[in-house]
């Protein structure tokens, strides 16, 4: 939308007008839930898509920030954000929604996959069926300009898949979030939106936290932090988890219904996320196979994205990863500083979850969505062959895609594998700025002394081999373009390769100021970080474009953490 064009949606009405719940109105309801929505207590759900279920909204509730680049795309006028009306609904507190809105939101449960393993005993019935939305709760769809959009509060109470938690979210956390998921837009990286954040002037909760200067690796001590709403928009939040629960339960048998629930969903995947390429004439083994074809293209451009921007996802279950093909959970994430293979910031994640193990990560969430489609292949024998196929694949075409990634990144025409692993390996020995060495690397420079701005050791034992690494790539993009179109090259390699990314670092001050009312940073965050190629001034470039200070090394709660809460 032109930033001169009237905002077409000014109050909630406007919206409300908008509003569209395929959801609720086309798949199938748990049968033992409260049509009330008063649904807040763990309990199993043994069928149904849905659980209807009413926010619990957050006590005086304050604004925090709202996207207005999100708010523009959208059509939404900025001062909406700060309307009473509008507020109440974004904190959880549904009860004077303008019709045709609905006072109920809902819930769904999914499966548990880890690194390709199914998970059960885990839930607290040791049956899976405790899984699920445990503090997420979406309470509107909405269809503007043909695009819908599903809007879910972060942070939003307990539901039947709390598994005894309080279905709240601190402040912290959705800071971390609100910031993550609108710099990653702008990254050009497919993910959920932010729509808005707004935090209690009263209520606390408890959380698992680091002291100040630990190095455990385990929190050390309980804080009460504030809890916040934090609204996140996609297209539909359907995981590949949800689509193994309905699968599951199909080979199971586990009711009557389960094979036309299994199909139902799938046919709702593919009305929200696959209708413009997927021809609704097919048959439904056809449907199926394309399906897998696409979700495959999705998923392995993604990683190579995540990669290419330095993001590790950190806890790459099923349960997230969305069945869309975009980024969906914003937990224990992190980008990396040191550039390490291994850069892991959650410490349960392992090596399985690691940053240049993601590709793989990615493939067992893969084969996962594809054994929950093959039960409604039945005995197509052809149509069964086609997914086992499309799932072998999947690794050649993961290669495809980072090699493309790791080209563009080097401003190669085609991708170079000794050059690049001579280069990881260096960026390795040598403690390597990841972001830093591949912007100052798109500068194009004459000799390797502007990269070593990205350094943090000496480098002199390695310059020799620095220095013949660096001439060997000069002579490959020399070879491939005229000194006239250096500086074309260099822009293009700039849009690939950010200058600023959401360093953990960065985003720790943000939240402590806010915890203390003060949200200032949090805003001058969400303005730097939604220009995250663009040269900005050289007071940003220095408090923001720089290597991570010493102190912040091994620092639990800014190098690490158990969970973000």
């Amino acid at each position: 939308m032109n930033s001169n064009q009237k905002r077409s949606i000014i109050t909630l009405s406007d919206l409300a007008n908008l509003a569209d719940y395929s959801l609720m109105d086309t798949l199938t309801p748990d049968p033992d839930a409260e049509a009330s929505g008063a649904d807040h207590a763990p309990r199993q759900v043994f069928s149904g898509h849905y659980v209807p279920v009413t926010p619990t909204p957050i006590e005086s509730p304050e604004y925090v920030t709202h996207s207005t680049r999100f708010f523009h795309e959208l059509g939404f006028a900025d001062d909406l954000a700060q309307s009473t009306d509008f507020i109440k609904l974004f904190s959880g507190d549904l009860s004077g929604v303008p019709e045709p809105m609905r006072k109920v939101g809902w819930v769904t449960g999914y499966a548990l996959s880890m690194y390709g393993r199914e998970y059960i005993q885990q839930c607290p019935f040791k049956t899976g069926n405790g899984y699920g939305d445990g503090r997420a709760i979406s309470v509107l769809e909405v269809l503007i300009n043909g695009q819908r959009w599903e809007m879910q509060l972060k942070g939003s109470g307990r539901t039947p898949y709390s598994r005894g938690a309080d279905g709240r979210a601190v402040l912290r956390s959705s800071v971390r979030e609100f910031l993550a998921q609108e710099h990653m837009h702008v990254l050009g990286v497919p993910t959920s939106r932010s729509l808005s954040l707004y935090v209690s002037n009263t209520e606390t909760v408890k959380r698992p936290w680091y002291s100040e200067g630990s190095r455990a690796q385990d929190p050390d001590i309980l804080v009460a932090d504030p809890v916040a709403i934090s609204t996140r928009v996609a297209p539909s939040f359907i995981r590949v988890g949800q689509l193994e629960l309905f699968g599951r339960r199909a080979r199971w048998e586990s009711h009557p219904q389960a094979m036309a629930e299994l199909e139902q969903i799938v046919l709702h995947l593919i009305d929200r996320e696959y209708a413009d390429v997927i021809d609704p004439q097919l048959s439904m083994t056809q449907e199926v196979v394309q399906l897998a074809r696409e979700f495959r293209s999705r998923l392995t451009s993604l990683i190579a994205n995540w990669i290419r921007v330095g993001f590790c996802q950190g806890n790459f279950n099923s349960d997230n990863c969305a069945a869309g093909g975009f980024t969906l959970d914003y937990g224990p994430f992190g980008f990396c500083d040191v550039f390490d293979p291994y850069f892991q910031p959650w410490t349960g994640g392992g090596k399985h979850y690691s940053f240049l193990n993601q590709p793989v990560a990615a493939e067992r969430n893969f084969a996962s969505f594809c054994s929950a489609l093959k039960p409604l292949l039945g005995s197509d024998t052809e149509a069964l062959q086609q997914l086992e196929a499309i799932q072998r694949d999947f690794p050649n075409v993961m290669q495809t895609q980072m090699h493309e990634m790791w080209a563009a990144k080097l401003g190669l025409e085609t991708f170079n594998e000794a050059l690049l692993h001579e280069l990881l390996t260096l960026m390795v020995q040598t403690s390597v700025d990841y972001t830093i060495f591949f912007r100052e690397l798109s500068a194009i420079p004459d000799d390797i002394t502007p990269l070593k701005k990205s350094f943090y050791t000496d480098s002199t034992a390695l310059d020799e081999r620095w220095s013949a690494w660096f001439t060997q790539w000069k002579v490959l993009i020399y070879n491939a373009a005229t000194s006239q179109s250096h500086e074309t090259l260099s822009r293009q390699m700039k849009r690939v390769n950010p200058k600023y990314v959401l360093r953990e670092w960065f985003v720790v001050p943000a939240y402590k100021a806010a915890a203390a009312g003060d949200y200032t940073l949090v805003r001058e965050l969400q303005d730097i970080m939604t220009q995250p190629y663009d040269e900005q001034s050289q007071a940003v470039d220095g408090k923001y474009n720089r290597l991570k200070p010493a102190q912040f090394f091994e620092a639990g709660g800014t190098s690490h953490y158990s969970c973000s809460s």
